[in-house]
């Protein structure tokens, strides 16, 4: 060995070399890894050679190589005491020497249970793992012949047939041949049996034909010369048979159908005599083309069929009334007028008129409703502007009925049939009148006057309908009207008037309409949740 491989470079740090022979409490410890530090300030640091005990790779005996160039701090003695690589070892662990002061893994015996549970049997070289369907304790049986058609790599071979074959049978001599006994009942029948079934279906055909034959001859035929055909008529001769045969002929005659023909369009409608000197009661809507066009011709039709010309003497569209007259007509049946306020729910009634054109139509019905508020709108035909307090019936009323007359059952007229609810084109047993007891003084007024004054107190009115209350709420009130001086006011809410419950801005209309021009009236209003009462006298407008 050199003797600059065992001595340290003067440049080196010296540093104590600890005993290498190992001890019983630790491993043998590694020598201390020295560097030479070099003389010019540079960062790169050389390892010496290592000596022959212990030197590291790359290193030995006559070996002078400078190993490889680290960058990094020296080692400290103590830490290359510590972490060092131990004299001898050349790998990265320690040969496997034993430790004596290192515990060693002792296997125990098994418990016993589990032992017996898990354990092999005595003299036993099977696994624990044991077939579930197996018989311990008996021999086994010898395994069949394998298939050779079962398995794919058997070898091709001869072998028996499956099945063995069988010699031939000889033929046998042929039997009688079948008859007709044979092959249709399938034995052996004797002659005079076949022949009796053959007379016995053949007698039976016969008494078949026989009786059809006899019934066929004997069938009443369909047509006959004999047959006489009577109607009887009844003993009263044209005497009414029901209630309403009886107020159809009482009153008939004093209906007549309303026409209206212009060069480009006609209406028509109905009416009723109400006076001998030729005076009829209508409604306005069905003579508003012919009050609104003076080239349109207007004409009356009574039940014989005589059309006679009619001239307007008066009408009211905010009633819907008018009056006709005609002239020159002798003989006038005149109607019957009523009372309309002694009217019951249930009452019979019977509505006369000239429906889709179909003069003379009788139709009957109960009263349905009284007092109810059916507005009626204008339009393009009429300029009807009216809230009518209307008699509700279930007597059909279609369009051409209005103005003819609503009839109770002892021949008197107690409406005008005026509207009627037809949303599929016909009646659904809602139909609407207005009151003969309304109607006179509306038609005495036209007669007299031509016109008609109406009450009014003053005010605009639209429906109100909320859990706080329920009326014709005020829009706006005319001043010194009848409203204004009984001290009503905007957003007021009537409820009551003259004695009628109101619900809506129609009822209101309609009770003012009946109340009397310069009578004090009372009515109940509400406002800002308290009600008060108070009075009023309706104007004339």
């Amino acid at each position: 060995m050199d003797s600059d491989a065992s001595q340290p470079d003067a440049s080196q740090p010296k540093s104590s070399q600890p005993d290498s022979s190992p001890t019983p409490e630790s491993p043998t410890p590694a020598a201390p890894r020295t560097e030479a530090r070099p003389s010019t300030p540079a960062t790169q640091w050389s390892a010496p050679a290592a000596d022959e005990a212990g030197g590291a790779p790359g290193s030995g005996p006559g070996s002078d190589k400078v190993s490889r160039v680290v960058r990094h701090a020296p080692v400290s003695p103590a830490t290359a005491q510590v972490f060092g690589r131990p004299s001898g070892v050349a790998g990265s662990f320690a040969p496997g020497a034993a430790v004596p002061d290192r515990p060693a893994p002792a296997v125990g015996p098994p418990d016993p249970v589990l032992a017996e549970a898990f354990g092999r049997p005595d003299g036993s070289d099977e696994t624990l793992q044991r077939d579930p369907l197996a018989t311990y304790g008996t021999p086994d049986e010898p395994a069949p012949p394998a298939d050779p058609w079962r398995d794919p790599e058997s070898p091709a071979t001869l072998a028996r047939p499956a099945v063995a074959e069988s010699a031939p049978a000889n033929p046998s001599a042929p039997g009688p041949k079948l008859g007709i006994r044979e092959v249709l009942l399938g034995r052996r029948i004797a002659w005079h049996a076949l022949a009796a079934l053959a007379v016995i279906a053949l007698l039976i055909g016969v008494v078949g034909g026989l009786m059809g034959r006899f019934t066929a001859e004997v069938a009443a035929p369909l047509n006959s010369n004999t047959v006489e055909l009577s109607t009887q008529g009844d003993d009263n001769g044209d005497a009414p048979r029901s209630s309403v045969a009886r107020v159809a002929q009482a009153v008939e005659k004093s209906v007549v159908a309303v026409d209206v023909r212009l060069s480009n369009g006609s209406a028509t409608g109905s009416g009723f005599v109400i006076d001998r000197n030729g005076y009829i009661l209508t409604n306005n809507h069905v003579i508003s083309l012919a009050a609104s066009d003076r080239t349109a011709k207007l004409e009356v039709v009574f039940s014989d069929r005589n059309r006679v010309p009619a001239r307007i003497v008066g009408r009211d569209p905010k009633t819907d009334v008018a009056v006709l007259k005609v002239d020159n007509v002798d003989n006038l049946t005149v109607a019957q007028l009523g009372d309309s306020n002694d009217l019951q729910i249930g009452e019979e009634v019977v509505a006369f008129g000239s429906p889709l054109g179909l003069d003379r139509t009788v139709t009957s019905g109960i009263v349905s409703a009284l007092r109810r508020a059916v507005p009626l709108r204008p339009d393009s035909e009429s300029d009807t502007d009216a809230v009518i307090d209307a008699i509700q019936t279930d007597a059909a009323i279609n369009p051409g009925n209005s103005g003819g007359p609503l009839v109770d059952a002892q021949a008197k007229v107690v409406g005008i049939n005026t509207a009627g609810l037809v949303p599929g084109g016909g009646s659904i047993g809602l139909g609407f009148a207005i009151p003969i007891g309304e109607a006179v003084p509306i038609a005495q007024a036209l007669i007299r006057d031509g016109k008609v004054n109406h009450p009014q107190i003053g005010v605009n009115a639209s429906d109100v309908r909320n859990d706080r209350v329920l009326g014709a709420q005020i829009r706006n009130v005319v001043g010194g009207g009848p409203a204004a001086q009984a001290g009503l006011r905007e957003n007021d809410v009537i409820v009551s008037f003259n004695g009628r419950t109101i619900e809506s801005a129609d009822e209101l209309t309609v009770a003012v309409r009946t109340a009397k021009i310069g009578e004090p009236v009372k009515f109940t209003y509400w406002r800002d949740g308290r009600t008060f009462e108070g009075t009023m006298t309706p104007a004339s407008d």
